[in-house]
């Protein structure tokens, strides 16, 4: 195991910290996680995602609130990190709409808090920090990739613009105190340990209990689905690159391969062997029609190449889903 300070991994209970950190550990890596455990989504699955962590040399976890600034600093003082990737936040488009002070507690403040460990801590090498493609706005479905250099400045739901805001309070933090600093765009993640409020897993559960599934936008929605190993790919070429201090990098982390909503289904109902009851909706305030990264910085600077394509990743999600659940079956077929 290495002697290096160990990383921090803020959000670490969760779907994306989850696997960065089991990915740093594998490789030497002492690793601390942090998570508050909300209520957001249950509870359980975090713990349970927790617990798959826990046992491994070099991993503890630390149970707090990001946006408690003095006991964030206190912890990267603690112990002497100086590699952070700050995964925690407020999740959920949707969500927004009726609890906005979410998000600006853990998404803002949060934020905030992170850089300003960060800016007392010396020797600092590197802070690499989700952001999300939602902070491109809406665009037609064919109106191609989202580059880095595209306007990010009519966010369409106040998860974006927190996101967005995230971004600029980082840059205005490396251009005052020059810290190394990398902002990930991520694009519709997906896979095993996944969020319960992500579409494919929500179809999942529906499908299995034998529920209708709630087609929103009509099925004319389109994303760049990128499966969770690829993800972390990204993350940890990325900590491995430390930006220069002055100029904090954004980049966009996705599969570069945008799949309509209704082919997700067809190949989500082939994984589970079963098909769904689809009830069409109107799009919802708040989401976007399609997102599509460009990836071509990324790739530039890591070597970042996504593996997983879509029925591969959909196939490992539902085993995993079956063995979480206890599900020795497949589900009843029903007609569409």
């Amino acid at each position: 195991m290495t002697s290096d300070p160990p990383i921090i991994v803020t959000g670490a209970a969760g779907f994306i910290g989850h696997a960065t950190a089991q990915r740093l550990l594998g490789r030497g890596e002492r690793v601390i996680g942090v998570d508050n455990f909300n209520a957001y989504y249950d509870p359980a699955l975090k713990e349970a995602r927790a617990a798959t962590l826990g046992g491994q040399a070099g991993f503890a976890m630390e149970r707090l609130d990001i946006a408690d600034a003095d006991a964030f600093a206190a912890l990267v003082r603690r112990a002497g990190a100086t590699r952070i990737v700050h995964l925690a936040a407020q999740a959920g488009v949707r969500y927004s709409i009726d609890n906005p002070f979410a998000y600006e507690q853990a998404n803002l403040k949060g934020h905030l808090s992170v850089l300003e460990a960060v800016r007392h801590q010396p020797g600092f090498v590197h802070l690499v920090y989700a952001s999300s493609s939602s902070v491109y706005g809406d665009r037609p479905a064919d109106g191609g990739a989202f580059s880095e250099s595209d306007p990010c400045d009519a966010p369409v739901s106040l998860y974006a613009a927190t996101k967005r805001s995230c971004e600029l309070m980082s840059a205005a933090y490396a251009r005052l105190y020059r810290i190394p600093q990398s902002g990930l765009r991520f694009f519709t993640v997906y896979g095993p340990w996944g969020r319960p409020d992500m579409a494919y897993f929500s179809f999942a559960e529906k499908i299995f209990a034998g529920t209708p599934i709630e087609v929103f936008g009509e099925g004319r929605m389109a994303r760049d689905f990128t499966y969770i190993d690829d993800i972390v790919d990204g993350i940890v070429g990325t900590l491995d690159r430390p930006a220069p201090g002055e100029a904090p990098r954004i980049l966009n982390i996705g599969d570069n391969h945008p799949v309509g909503l209704m082919d997700m289904i067809a190949t989500l109902e082939a994984a589970l062997g079963a098909r769904a009851v689809k009830v069409m909706r109107p799009m919802q305030p708040g989401d976007v029609t399609a997102t599509y990264a460009n990836i071509d910085a990324l790739a530039a600077l890591t070597g970042y190449r996504p593996k997983v394509m879509l029925a591969e990743g959909l196939a490992r999600f539902a085993a995993w889903y079956r063995d979480y659940r206890g599900i020795a079956a497949e589900p009843r077929a029903r007609s569409a």
